[in-house]
């Protein structure tokens, strides 16, 4: 598969070829939608949390004797039949959401996605992706760029994905990109080496420079 390289202002300067063995997997929807509730299931936070009758402060003395009063017998006013006592089958902070899936399953799902969005060609890729200075305004010069020649409005919701370098210059540069893109609503950075499924099909479209389809490669191609 052959896809268009633009450059910042938004004209065709080459044409890539992209490795079959990430952007041409056949889709498995089944694995991809099992992948998916696993990892929504795994950061999911138990915050919901009910006392029962030992938790709750207070009833250690028995209410009143056991017998020759007429009332019911009670051993403590801290039981769920009472005003002020424990919560009976209310969640806690005992349940377990997580669900185990397997690297390769993941790995899997995620080259599934990614050869999704290059034949739905939701998938920009630029020669280079850099900033002189780390402005909202010079990154939103590059989406109206290519928004105009390309005619994809990135704006409506945009996953960039950056080639996390280990040269300290471009990874300066890769901090100036995030910052910039900080404070913009439905577009979020993130590395090539940190991709998950959840993240690329929360967002329309894909852009990356064309030096991070190598990152993909090495760290998912094992």
């Amino acid at each position: 598969m052959f896809v268009k390289v633009y450059n910042q202002e938004g004209k065709e300067v080459d044409k890539a070829e992209l490795p079959a063995e990430v952007f041409d997997v056949p889709m498995n929807k089944d694995l991809v939608h099992q992948v998916v509730v696993a990892q929504m299931a795994n950061a999911r936070q138990v915050l919901a949390h009910t006392k029962d009758r030992s938790e709750v402060r207070g009833g250690g003395v028995k209410p009143w004797r056991q017998k020759g009063t007429g009332r019911a017998r009670h051993g403590s006013i801290r039981s769920p039949i009472w005003k002020g006592g424990g919560v009976t089958f209310g969640p806690t902070k005992e349940r377990i959401f997580a669900k185990k899936i397997n690297k390769k399953m993941k790995r899997l799902a995620l080259l599934i996605i990614l050869s999704s969005k290059a034949r739905d060609k939701e998938m920009v890729l630029l020669d280079k992706l850099e900033l002189a200075q780390a402005k909202t305004k010079q990154i939103m010069e590059v989406f109206n760029n290519l928004k105009t020649k390309i005619k994809k409005d990135l704006t409506k919701g945009t996953l960039v994905v950056l080639s996390a370098c280990l040269d300290e210059s471009k990874r300066a540069s890769d901090q100036k990109i995030i910052r910039a893109i900080k404070n913009i609503p439905k577009i979020k950075t993130i590395r090539a080496d940190s991709l998950n499924v959840l993240d690329v099909l929360s967002y329309r479209y894909l852009l990356m420079p064309q030096e991070a389809i190598e990152v993909i490669k090495k760290t998912y191609l094992k």
